[in-house]
Formats: structure tokens, sequence, C-alpha cells
């Protein structure tokens, strides 16, 4: 759509608009909004009509999700079709950032649906093996990160950039890899773990995509990246539409997923959702920022870390439950209550990621 349109434009029209990336920001986020307004229904409507007893629930979990059987999973389709429909209209389709995250965002719904399909079909909620899981999203980082850093100028490449400090790098050489590899699956998994209650998992994302949107929008443009300090990486900016597509597909999907939740995530969301912030990170150059943004994400997946070793060590539990968010409703906090403070937190380790940009 964009490519065509700017065919048109004389250089002094309304058409000369969408050469400007906000503009096509704004456009590509409310595609993907109506997109996810018109779909979601008749999506829901197939999910269930297919998978008849929805997605099985853990029978370890907290009782009050027993209430929740029978709600079809694979939602995340709804975030994945709207995201990509708008982002192919309004982005610029010549730009390598954008068909980097846009395939790993792909690659990791599709490891996702794998999953959730093995789920639904067995009706166990042990899916596809975890290795295979593991192998096949490495892979998919390892080709993210490689060709991310073939784009990167040649000052950046194989760089750490280092928050709070002015031009600070720490050349990683060729172990910018594995760091970009573990960047991006560690952010998968995260939000995969964090996609626990209705609503939870969606708002947080949505809040530390439209951070990394607005650092990627940064990022790509030299007066800014002069004036705040920052490295500059010439096309990023681009970013900024797929996140926007992003975002509005997010909304679109929480209308249906606020609670009680017509339709579950699935891993075919969280995956390829959590995918795409960690490949957002390292097309910018800003990975140890996402550990600030997406700390929410972090502190989910340290809590069932901490949980696995110190049971193993000690066969005692640290945690009522883990994930995290599971040991709050062991505790008695109501399922909304627990959202939507997760939501404030979020919200509030955002505004401190985007301060790394000025305090240097």
């Amino acid at each position: 759509m964009f490519q065509l349109l700017s065919h048109f434009s004389d250089g002094g029209d309304a058409f000369n608009l969408l050469r400007y990336i906000t503009v096509r920001a704004g456009a590509a986020f409310f595609t993907a909004l109506i997109f996810g307004f018109i779909f979601g229904r008749p999506l829901i409507n197939f999910l269930r009509l297919k998978q008849k007893k929805g997605q099985p629930i853990r029978t370890d979990g907290p009782q009050t999700h027993f209430a929740k059987a029978g709600t079809p999973t694979m939602g995340g389709l709804l975030i994945l079709t709207s995201m990509l429909f708008s982002t192919l209209m309004w982005a610029q389709l010549s730009n390598p950032y954008v068909w980097i995250v846009l395939l790993v965002t792909l690659a990791f719904g599709l490891i996702g649906f794998a999953d959730d399909y093995a789920k639904v079909t067995k009706q166990s909620t042990a899916g596809v093996s975890g290795r295979v899981r593991m192998g096949l999203g490495l892979v998919t980082a390892l080709v993210a990160t490689g060709a991310a850093s073939a784009m990167h100028p040649e000052a950046l490449t194989h760089q750490l950039a280092l928050p709070f400090f002015k031009d600070a790098l720490i050349n990683l050489g060729w172990f910018f890899l594995p760091f970009g590899m573990l960047t991006i699956v560690g952010a998968a998994n995260a939000v995969n773990l964090t996609d626990g209650l209705d609503g939870l998992a969606i708002m947080p994302v949505m809040i530390a995509a439209a951070t990394l949107g607005a650092i990627a929008y940064a990022v790509g443009r030299v007066d800014f990246t002069n004036y705040l300090g920052i490295h500059y990486v010439p096309g990023t900016g681009e970013l900024l539409i797929l996140v926007a597509a992003l975002v509005g597909g997010g909304l679109g999907f929480l209308w249906y997923n606020a609670p009680p939740a017509a339709v579950f995530m699935g891993d075919t969301g969280s995956l390829a959702l959590g995918g795409a912030l960690g490949a957002i990170a390292v097309c910018t150059k800003h990975e140890i920022v996402l550990a600030i943004v997406g700390g929410l994400f972090v502190v989910e997946a340290l809590s069932v870390i901490i949980q696995v070793l110190y049971f193993k060590r000690t066969g005692k539990r640290v945690f009522l439950m883990a994930p995290i968010h599971h040991h709050f409703e062991k505790k008695g906090w109501a399922e909304p209550q627990i959202v939507i403070r997760f939501w404030i937190i979020s919200l509030i380790l955002a505004l401190i990621g985007l301060a790394t940009l000025k305090v240097r």
C-alpha cells in the first residue's frame, strides 16, 4: 500500500505524508486494530469449533483455573495476522530490519503453533518437546542475530552498547552471536512463562514493544542520536511501523482476552511476541535495555529458574507456585488484582527504560 500510494506523490500533496514514518505508524496501528476487531470473533468461533475441549488446564494449578476449561487457545494467530497484514501494507519492505523481526516473529509463531496444536490434539499440557522448541528457537535466533550484525554499521558490529554511559561499547567479537541468540530466545520464553492469566502478558508486551519502538525511531534518526548521545543505527526507524501494528493487533486481541477470556494467546502468540521483542532489541543495539523494559518477564523467568534449582537441591520450594504470578494467586490475590498490578509495574519499568536514552 505504501509503495503503491507513494508513486502518486509529487512531493507537495497528501500522499507525501506517507513518506513520514510516524504517519505510516499511525496508519499501521489503526489497520491492525480494525483487522483484529473484524476477524476476532470469527477466528474465536473457528477455534472453538475445531478445538472442542480447548486448552488443557494444569491439574496442579490454582483451582480457579478449572473454570476456564473449554476456552480455545491459539488466539495469538489474531495478533500475528493483524501485525503481518498491517506491516506489509505500511512498512518500507526494502528495509532489512523489518524482515529480520518479521521472520523471527513468524518462526517463533510457528514453533508455538506446533506446541499448541500438540497440546490441543493430545489434550495434554506437554506439547512439543522442550529440546525441539529450544533447538528451533536457537537456530532462528542465530540467523536473525547474524543478519542484524551484517546490517549494523561497521563501528557497531559485534559491539554491546551499555545504557547510561555515553558512547560506551564492549566488543564481544563473535561472542555477540550467542549473546544475541540468548536475548531473542530468552525473551520468547520469558513472555511465554508470563502468559498465565487473562490479559497478563499482552499488555506488558505492548508496553515493552511501544517503548522499543520509540527507541528504534530515535536510534534510526541521526539528529536524535546526536542530541541524546546514543548510537546511530540507520534504518531502524522503520521498525516503529511494525511495532505500531503489533500494538494495534494486541489491543484487538485484548478486547477478547480481557477477563473472562474468550480465547487464550497460547504459545503461538507468546513465543512470537517475545521473539519479536528480542529481535528488535538486537537490531537497535539495546539488548540490555530490553532487560529493563521487560523486567517483568525477567522476574517471571527467574522465578521458575530459582524454583526448579532450589527444589532440586533441597526438595523445598521458594514460591508457593512458579511462575511468580501463580505464587500471588496461591496467596489469595484475585486474578484482576495481579494483572493490573503487573501492568503498572511494566509501565514503570518502561519509563525507566526510556530514561536510559537521556540519562548518560
